[in-house]
């Protein structure tokens, strides 16, 4: 039994390139992408003409391959591949990450990184913008919100920041 043949979509690993859910979509159309080609090569091998099998496929979908130890080249199992990513695409878990300015590239795939370490092996990350948190940033999951916003937490000891100012006057 092969590589392919034996995972399932729970199985995968995504590696660090793969932040959202689009990326994870623009993944898997390279790879249809790729199956196109290398059965379109392989029809014209039947037929007997001249081909070129000179592929390329992104760095996510390599890196993917690379890391998931798996081999494209059989038909049947590109096919399963491709359905169980697919299957991958709609149950993948989804954090909405709310951040007060953009956030890079390189800080969303370090966020993605550690959360696929503490949360779940291949969580996702839906990023939007909201300038009015000041700083910090507001995660949803299905279940749970966190709102770790610099605008909270000084709302949450606003009590405190009074008690303070006021016993620098001495009106205490």
């Amino acid at each position: 039994m092969s590589e392919i043949q034996e995972k399932t979509y729970s199985d995968f690993v995504l590696p660090a390139n793969i932040v959202s859910k689009v990326d994870l979509a623009r993944m898997i159309s390279d790879l249809e992408r790729v199956d196109n080609e290398l059965t379109e090569i392989e029809v014209r091998k039947k037929a007997g003409a001249k081909t070129d099998p000179n592929l390329t496929m992104s760095d996510q979908l390599a890196e993917f391959l690379d890391q998931n130890k798996l081999d494209i080249h059989d038909d049947h199992e590109r096919s399963r591949l491709i359905k169980q990513l697919h299957v991958l695409k709609e149950h993948v878990p989804v954090i909405h990450v709310t951040f007060s300015a953009p956030a890079d590239p390189e800080s969303l795939q370090e966020i993605a990184h550690w959360m696929r370490q503490s949360v779940h092996p291949q969580v996702v990350i839906s990023a939007g913008l909201q300038p009015s948190l000041i700083a910090g940033v507001y995660l949803r999951t299905p279940n749970k919100v966190h709102d770790l916003s610099l605008r909270t937490k000084l709302r949450q000891s606003s009590g405190l920041l009074v008690k303070e100012l006021e016993a620098l006057r001495g009106t205490n």
